[in-house]
């Protein structure tokens, strides 16, 4: 690769790397997480937003940089999932609008397209704290500016991007009291040094193990060009797999052999496959050997392939015939809500209650934008409210507000409790603004705590925590910790209950027994008089029990 310039080629090539570097280390990413609860998917994020990108960009043979970093902007744009993965995106996006009108771009070009990011990733957020992937972003990016306007070439521009990156990313424990307890640096920052990295080495002539860019670059020629035969796997197909102590690794392995783009990701509960194969009939049947199947979308990726070279040089999209199909069998309404959940019974609550499309997801797979928009449009109303029932997603569905003709309005709920809450406050005879507002002040009343299990051994606010034990979480802090779900339940409740509470609200998880569930529903009643108790099936993996009181 040139020193001196880089091209859409080039480009390519850089954000192969990353994808590939970035999936193989997405677990040490997610081990960063904070809290030693088993949903750390900040490296998990990432890496499936950037293979967003580069299903975009894989057909593509184009030397003009403006146009991979356009298609690279996209594809992250509609696979954001969770926080960092929505940093990611507008990161590229600022990228991709410094790029614009340019056919390369010199050190000094791609130094203000990594600070164009940085500036607009910066305000996606709104409040930006010091210590997180932004300040790691920004850093980099200065030092990037410093190296361009020093003379250096686009590898020493790269190279000072990712010393410094590094060097801010050793820092944030400094900055963020939370990482410091934790002995953590940031996740998200480390994820975009993982970039960087990748970047790095391509650059300076080391091959990414798995990118495979050059191969790609050969193979394919330009989209347009492109034979309908030489898509070898034409259906893409995708779908949820929900049991009980599926073999993840094991079903991962079988499933290489059957196909290839294969993306699993989830635990032992609950897997969403992705996977492009000849034909997915046998793809599913061996899945039903390990649980029940849901969600599952089927394309043939060789017809949209012909209405993607039909557009040819209109840029117009390919028609999305499911989702036509859909409207078209739907009648057209005024208001729709979309909520996240992932718990048959806590989907079955969330649809009596009003919700029309359920979106799978929550603190073990963040849905993407495209995955809410989808489900916004498959409502089929002028009007949509969408409940990301956890923190983690809403930016993800705030970036859908400018992708669909709808009108759409995110009720910043942070929990499936808080979401059960802000849905029975819902009114259709209000404005979309009106139900957004009073939907959150609903939510807002909520206290919401969480009984899981540690998945390493850690010491946190002086309290030292072993990998197996369960912990209470509450208001973001770990208040409980024992050996028995119940007996932490028990205990943080007692923490979670003021005198001015009426209701406490518990859904146990799909590794309760029913009947466990209903003693320390009695034994929380008896401790709590002056409370009312409801106790529901709500099919959540790895969260023993979800707790609401009000």
């Amino acid at each position: 690769m040139r020193s001196e310039y880089l091209d859409g080629r080039d480009l390519k090539q850089l954000i192969l790397a990353a994808a590939a570097y970035l999936d193989q280390n997405k677990s040490a990413v997610d081990a960063l997480n904070v809290f030693p609860v088993p949903d750390g998917d900040t490296g998990t994020n990432m890496a499936m937003t950037i293979k967003a990108a580069v299903r975009e960009i894989q057909t593509s043979d184009t030397a003009d940089i403006s146009e991979i970093a356009k298609a690279v902007a996209h594809g992250c744009l509609m696979g954001a999932r969770g926080n960092s993965g929505v940093i990611l995106s507008q990161i590229f996006r600022g990228f991709a609008k410094s790029a614009e009108e340019k056919h390369q771009m010199g050190p000094l070009d791609l130094a203000l397209a990594l600070q164009a990011g940085v500036e607009l990733a910066y305000k996606a957020v709104m409040k930006p704290a010091e210590g997180t992937i932004l300040t790691v972003a920004r850093e980099a990016g200065r030092a990037a500016l410093a190296a361009a306007r020093g003379g250096g070439d686009v590898p020493r521009v790269v190279e000072a991007a990712l010393r410094q990156g590094e060097a801010t990313l050793a820092r944030t424990p400094e900055m963020l009291p939370v990482l410091r307890q934790a002995g953590v640096v940031d996740a998200g920052g480390k994820g975009l040094v993982c970039i960087l990295t990748a970047w790095n080495m391509v650059l300076h002539g080391q091959e990414v193990a798995g990118a495979g860019a050059t191969a790609i670059s050969e193979r394919v020629g330009s989209a347009a060009a492109e034979s309908q035969t030489e898509i070898l796997y034409p259906y893409d197909t995708v779908f949820m797999l929900r049991g009980r102590n599926i073999p993840v690794n094991l079903l991962r392995q079988q499933l290489e052999a059957m196909g290839d783009s294969l993306l699993v990701v989830g635990d032992e509960g609950l897997i969403k496959v992705h996977i492009h194969v000849t034909d997915p009939g046998p793809v599913l049947s061996h899945c039903l050997r390990y649980g029940e199947l849901t969600k599952i979308e089927i394309e043939n990726m060789r017809l949209q392939h012909e209405e993607l070279v039909n557009a040819g040089a209109s840029g117009e999209p390919a028609a999305d015939h499911r989702t036509e199909n859909a409207d078209a069998a739907r009648e057209e309404k005024d208001l729709g809500v979309v909520a996240v959940g992932v718990g048959d019974g806590i989907a079955e609550i969330l649809r009596s209650l009003g919700a029309d499309e359920i979106v799978n997801g929550g603190q073990t797979m963040n849905p993407s934008t495209e995955d809410l928009l989808q489900a916004a449009e498959r409502t089929n109303a002028r009007r949509v409210l969408i409940l990301p029932n956890n923190k983690n997603i809403i930016l993800t569905a705030e970036q859908t507000k400018n992708l669909t003709k709808r009108e759409i309005g995110v009720v910043p709920t942070r929990s499936v409790p808080q979401g059960i809450a802000a849905m029975l406050a819902l009114n259709p005879e209000l404005s979309l603004e009106e139900n957004v507002a009073a939907m959150t002040e609903a939510a807002r009343r909520v206290k919401t705590g969480e009984i899981t299990y540690a998945v390493r051994t850690t010491t946190y606010r002086d309290r030292e925590i072993h990998e197996g034990d369960i912990m209470g979480i509450f208001n973001g802090e770990i208040k409980a910790v024992g050996s028995s779900p119940e007996d932490v339940l028990t205990e943080l409740v007692g923490e979670m209950v003021s005198a001015d509470d009426t209701m406490i609200t518990i859904f146990y998880g799909q590794d309760v027994r029913p009947e466990v569930a209903e003693r320390v529903s009695e034994r929380i009643a008896a401790a709590h008089p002056d409370c009312e108790l409801d106790l529901y099936h709500g099919g959540q993996p790895l969260y023993y029990y979800l707790v609401s009181v009000e």
